[in-house]
C-alpha cells in the first residue's frame, strides 16, 4: 500500500489539511491593541482584558476539512478497488474546494471589514492538499489503465 505513490500524495494531503486546521487563515492587529485572528475552527478577538471567540459560522471551514481528511483516509484504505478510489478522489476534490472557498469567503469578509490584515498558512495549505489529491487521482487512473491493458493482453 505505501509503495504506491498515490498513497504518499494522499498522506501529504491529509497532513496538510490537519495542519491547516490549527494555523490561522487571517490575522489583523488593530491600532487600538486588539488582535483579530481567523482560524478554521473559530474567530477570536483578543483584547488586553480577555478574548472573545465565535465558532459559528467560522467552524464550517474546519468541518469541510475534517470531512476531506476522512474521505482521504477511506480512499487510502480502498487501494484494491481503484474505480472506487477515483470516485472518492473526485468527491474529496469537492470537499477540499469547499474548504478553500469557505476560508476565502470568510477571510475576505473580514478584510473588507477591517481594511487589511495578513493571510496565514491556514488559507494556503488546503491548496497543497488539492494539488496532492489531483496528483494521487492521476496516478490511480494510470494504475487502472495499466491493469486494464494487461488484462487485455491475456
Amino acid at each position: 500500500m505505501w509503495q504506491r505513490i498515490q498513497t504518499v500524495f494522499l498522506a501529504i494531503a491529509i497532513i496538510s489539511l490537519i495542519v491547516s486546521i490549527f494555523l490561522p487563515i487571517w490575522v489583523y492587529q488593530d491600532p487600538l491593541g486588539q488582535s483579530h485572528q481567523l482560524y478554521p475552527l473559530h474567530y477570536t478577538v483578543k483584547e488586553n482584558a480577555g478574548s472573545n471567540t465565535q465558532y459559528f459560522p467560522y467552524a464550517l471551514t474546519a468541518i469541510l476539512a475534517i470531512a476531506a481528511i476522512t474521505i482521504a483516509i477511506v480512499e487510502i484504505s480502498k487501494y484494491k478497488n481503484r474505480v472506487l478510489q477515483m470516485k472518492l478522489g473526485a468527491l474529496n476534490s469537492l470537499f477540499m474546494a469547499g474548504t478553500i472557498a469557505s476560508a476565502v469567503i470568510q477571510s475576505n469578509q473580514l478584510v473588507k471589514t477591517f481594511q487589511g490584515g495578513q493571510y496565514g498558512l491556514g488559507l494556503w495549505l488546503p491548496g497543497v492538499a488539492v494539488l496532492c489529491n489531483l496528483l494521487a487521482n492521476r496516478f490511480i487512473r494510470k494504475d487502472e489503465r495499466l491493469v486494464r491493458d494487461s488484462d487485455r493482453l491475456r
